[in-house]
């Protein structure tokens, strides 16, 4: 510790104030030649001035350190880990590639309308002339007459494209077959038809039905 850091205020305001009287008597006595043996006197009665230092302050002791503190815990120690830490590897992202344009639209023309479908001429054949004139009583068998056998016959007779029959049956028997079989010998000699139309107007054949009553005249 230095010396000036302990000195009194006041005391160093004393010496401050005696070194000025000294110099200021000094410098008197040299002007009027006073005797340099009063100078000195003066000069042992100016010396310094003891100073006494009070001693230092004593340091307070420590404070005792509270009953409910505990000491510090130790430190926490963390194992090394058995697992390896996981490697990271650089991530590459590929850039998405623009996806390819579209093609351009196919102009499809509208489709045409479907035909409106061709008309039905499709007819049925008819017979030709009146076909109770087919078989008459002149016609009647002359056995036949002489007996005095009667019936009906009932018949069905095919024709072609031409209009003629190509074929006859009997459909219902009157009795007697020499009065059948003389009814389908008249008509496929005797018939004709107007042929018929299938659907796009073409000739086509067909049947035809009708019965015969033979009957011997009065």
């Amino acid at each position: 510790m230095a010396y000036g850091d302990n000195v009194d205020p006041k005391n160093r305001v004393v010496a401050i104030v005696l070194v000025g009287l000294f110099t200021a008597v000094l410098g008197y006595g040299l002007v009027n030649g006073l005797n340099i043996s009063i100078v000195k006197k003066l000069a042992e009665k100016l010396d310094v001035v003891d100073v006494n230092e009070p001693p230092p302050p004593e340091e307070p002791p420590p404070p005792p350190p509270p009953d409910n503190k505990l000491p510090p815990p130790p430190p926490v120690v963390t194992p090394p880990s058995p697992i390896p830490p996981p490697v990271t590897s650089n991530v590459i992202q590929s850039v998405p590639k623009a996806p390819p344009a579209p093609p351009p639209p196919i102009y499809v023309p509208p489709a045409a309308p479907p035909a409106p479908p061709a008309p039905d001429l499709s007819q049925e054949g008819t017979p030709k002339g009146n076909p109770g004139r087919w078989a008459t009583n002149d016609d009647y068998p002359a056995r036949a007459m002489r007996e005095g056998r009667e019936g009906t016959t009932g018949f069905r007779v095919s024709y072609g494209a031409d209009g003629r029959v190509t074929s006859c049956d009997v459909t219902s028997s009157s009795g007697h077959s020499d009065l059948d079989a003389e009814t389908c010998k008249l008509i496929t000699r005797r018939a004709r038809f107007n042929p018929g139309k299938d659907r796009e107007g073409n000739p086509k054949g067909g049947s035809y039905s009708n019965r015969i009553r033979w009957q011997i005249p009065q």
